[in-house]
């Protein structure tokens, strides 16, 4: 008997590793077919050593040229139309809308398309974005009128129904999911506090505000080292060059760990976990800190406000107000009490509400419901 084959479309193999593989392999378990079609740089054994079948596609994220996305849409239909999927899982919005159009002209059965969060095109004021984001909201009102509208918080599914996409046709799943037992918690480090912001180093992460507020936390004198973790993605139009993060090393402002495999081990040699960005889908990476028992500062904008409850698990300021956010850093900095409260609140609502099972799960049956 054959078996339902389920497509993934990915924008990098990084990101499908990070954020989905254990559902996939879970997809794999359940029965499925699974086909991984994504970029790949260095991250393309791991995929296939999950035992996933996976199509390299040099795909989509930076470009603007209409002549090449016209050639990468061709592209994608005749993968579409060689491989026949029953469902496809769309990720982010390239794959969301060049996936929608590929699965419609090949007549592909069952579309989820997975948005998590809006991404550069909805929070930059760029010249750029302001041109495109017009022709995108049009195009995503129609495109995700068939399938299942997939999202992580409910400001975006608010969004999707303003865009014209019936509600019964949007579900709701809170992020990706933490695995409960590798993030566990762990006690405060000895020394000075340590505040991380892990992240890729754009500009809508809030990396300004928080270079910002540690220079000012650091001329008030308060003893606090600011960490960096993560790279600048050089194809997202917000990337911060290695030269403003040179001279921010320079100034002795914040230090830079760069790309950082082993998240439990810099969540344990950390004090507090930031993440001042202007629009989330659910960050995976506060809810990675919430299970270590790590307070967070975070913007009060959608997907980060899904996971902190202001005053309980972590504090919330306003989005690009460095000011703000420097109060409320030195607040936990200067507080070990607090921040021990915190932590523990945090993994409390970690276990209710973020864990890795109960997201592949509720995924499994988003699948068993549309091939059925």
């Amino acid at each position: 008997m054959r078996r339902t084959k389920l497509l993934f479309f990915v924008t990098e193999d990084w990101y499908f590793c990070s954020h989905r593989l254990p559902l996939a392999v879970a997809a794999k378990e359940a029965g499925f077919d699974m086909v991984v079609v994504t970029r790949v740089r260095e991250h393309g054994e791991i995929i296939r050593e999950a035992g996933l079948r996976l199509i390299p596609f040099e795909n989509l994220r930076s470009g603007i040229n209409p002549l090449r996305e016209f050639w990468s849409l061709v592209r994608l239909i005749r993968l579409y139309r060689r491989e026949r999927p029953d469902v496809v899982h769309h990720v982010a919005m390239k794959p969301v809308l060049y996936g929608s159009i590929a699965a419609r002209m090949v007549g592909t059965p069952h579309v989820i398309n997975a948005l998590a969060g809006m991404g550069w095109l909805f929070t930059s004021g760029a010249g750029l974005a302001r041109w495109f984001k017009p022709a995108v909201r049009w195009a995503l009102g129609r495109l995700l009128r068939s399938g299942v509208a997939l999202v992580q918080n409910p400001d975006d599914v608010r969004l999707l129904v303003q865009l014209g996409v019936p509600e019964s046709k949007i579900r709701r799943i809170a992020g990706s999911g933490v695995d409960l037992q590798r993030f566990h918690p762990q006690p405060e480090p000895d020394g000075v506090p340590v505040v991380v912001l892990p992240a890729r180093l754009l500009w809508d992460k809030g990396v300004r505000e928080f270079v910002s507020a540690a220079r000012q936390i650091k001329q008030q004198g308060i003893a606090a080292r600011f960490v960096l973790a993560g790279e600048p993605d050089q194809l997202n139009p917000a990337a911060i060059s290695p030269d403003q993060i040179a001279d921010w090393i320079n100034e002795c402002v914040v230090e830079h760990l760069g790309w950082v495999d082993d998240m439990p081990k810099l969540l344990a040699k950390c004090h507090i976990v930031c993440l001042p960005s202007y629009r989330e889908g659910l960050p995976k990476s506060l809810i990675e800190a919430a299970a270590a028992s790590r307070p967070i500062v975070t913007t009060d904008v959608p997907g980060c406000c899904e996971v902190v409850r202001d005053g309980d698990n972590g504090l919330l300021v306003p989005p690009r107000d460095a000011d703000a956010l420097a109060e409320a850093l030195a607040r936990l900095i200067t507080d070990p009490e607090l921040r021990q409260q915190m932590g523990a609140r945090g993994r409390a609502r970690a276990e209710q509400e973020f864990g890795l099972e109960t997201v592949i799960q509720k995924t499994l049956a988003l699948y068993a419901e549309a091939a059925a």
